[in-house]
């Protein structure tokens, strides 16, 4: 095999799949997100928007990662991009007929949450099956990459066609959802999907699988803890709105921002290693808090967008750090089932990290939420720091699972 994964047709393909796929959900995100808080402008409508995209990953967890390991990975994930694509339409065509208040787009934030929860894990389980064990970091932090083009991409070019029509938004959502499908349609892979029917057991065995590691648990809780209280993805369209008075575009801009300190440094790690990735791992978390902190004083554009370039390059490392670990020391015949646990950590961190914002900015303000959200993640290194001494003498050699 090459050097690079993306001489790899069957890789190129998945990047392209990966990137159009998250580009069309952050499209979403950014209208969406607008919509409902311009409907009341208040900061629980905004919480009640991560609680429901978070509870999908919550209530069908078992099944995510069944489904996964079951079934044919490509079939699971081009059946979810199936549904975002009609979800979308329907949205476009709602919001031309005007039927856009918020209990009517909280159902849609329910139903794309349930599409991304199948789709996620399995999507992840398939890159291991395209790439070879030694170069499996370097595609990680290829398609970290991916990721992070869509994520700057995504949200920028949503604000800028919400500005003109929202329906725009949502229409140019379902043909990258399309492209994706058509991309990757023709990916054949060795999975061997399970025949035996599945039991309790056999659902819960990638929870199982975690505990008993206290190094990969160690690992996902302390992302999941500090993302849950420092994460101010939540709260943008209020500070967009509210303190920096910048506008849809502004929004755009704001969400892109994390990208693009995570794609710097996801293209950095796929061309180097980090030795002692358990130190990286605190370092990267305490950094997240810094600059969540910093975000949050901020009145200023330009510094807030700094501030969460920063943010986004120091959570791409323990991004980073943590798929290696779950994908290396992970068995094939399970991956799915692991991959979707740690979807529910990363869903646990991200949207109830969201209502936890919301919550909070309803009660403090927007500014006092993200500040403390900020103390909080510094709080929480430092506590897992002395949890788990194992992090701290990972080298960052991870082995494979036989």
């Amino acid at each position: 095999m090459s050097a690079s994964p993306y001489a790899l047709p069957a890789f190129r393909r998945y990047w392209l799949t990966r990137v159009c796929t998250i580009m069309a959900f952050q499209m979403q995100a950014v209208a969406l997100g607008w919509q409902v808080y311009a409907w009341h402008h208040r900061a629980m409508d905004l919480a009640w928007v991560g609680l429901i995209s978070f509870m999908p990953a919550v209530l069908l967890v078992l099944w995510i990662g069944q489904a996964a390991d079951h079934f044919e990975r490509r079939v699971v994930v081009i059946s979810c991009q199936s549904i975002s694509l009609l979800l979308a339409l329907g949205l476009a065509t709602l919001t031309l007929l005007g039927h856009t208040d918020a209990r009517l787009l909280w159902a849609f934030i329910f139903f794309l949450g349930c599409a991304k929860a199948f789709e996620s894990p399995a999507l992840a389980a398939m890159l291991p099956e395209l790439v070879s064990t030694e170069h499996l970091p370097r595609a990680l932090g290829a398609s970290s990459a991916a990721m992070q083009v869509a994520v700057i991409g995504g949200p920028a070019l949503g604000g800028l066609l919400y500005a003109l029509s929202p329906a725009a938004v949502y229409t140019c959502a379902a043909g990258l959802y399309l492209a994706a499908m058509l991309a990757l349609a023709p990916l054949r892979t060795p999975q061997r999907p399970g025949t035996t029917p599945p039991t309790l057991a056999h659902m819960l065995a990638g929870i199982r699988y975690i505990w008993e590691r206290r190094i990969l648990l160690g690992t996902l809780s302390l992302d999941l803890f500090a993302v849950l209280l420092g994460g101010a993805t939540a709260l943008l369209p209020m500070v967009a709105h509210d303190i920096l008075q910048a506008g849809p575009l502004g929004l755009g801009l704001l969400r892109s921002a994390p990208a693009a300190g995570a794609l710097l440094v996801s293209l950095w790690l796929s061309r180097h290693s980090l030795r002692h990735g358990g130190l990286w791992m605190f370092a990267a978390v305490a950094g997240f808090g810094v600059c969540t902190i910093i975000f949050g004083l901020s009145h200023s554009l330009a510094l807030s967008m700094v501030a969460l370039a920063a943010a986004g390059g120091s959570d791409m490392i323990s991004v980073v750090i943590r798929s290696a670990m779950v994908q290396l020391e992970t068995p094939d015949a399970m991956r799915g089932r692991v991959s979707a646990v740690n979807f529910l950590f990363i869903g646990t961190s991200n949207q109830l990290g969201e209502f936890e914002s919301g919550l909070t900015a309803a009660w403090l303000g927007a500014e006092r939420a993200i500040i403390l959200g900020g103390i909080g993640s510094l709080l929480i290194a430092a506590l897992w720091y002395q949890l788990f001494p194992e992090m701290r003498r990972h080298s960052g050699q991870v082995a494979t699972q036989e």
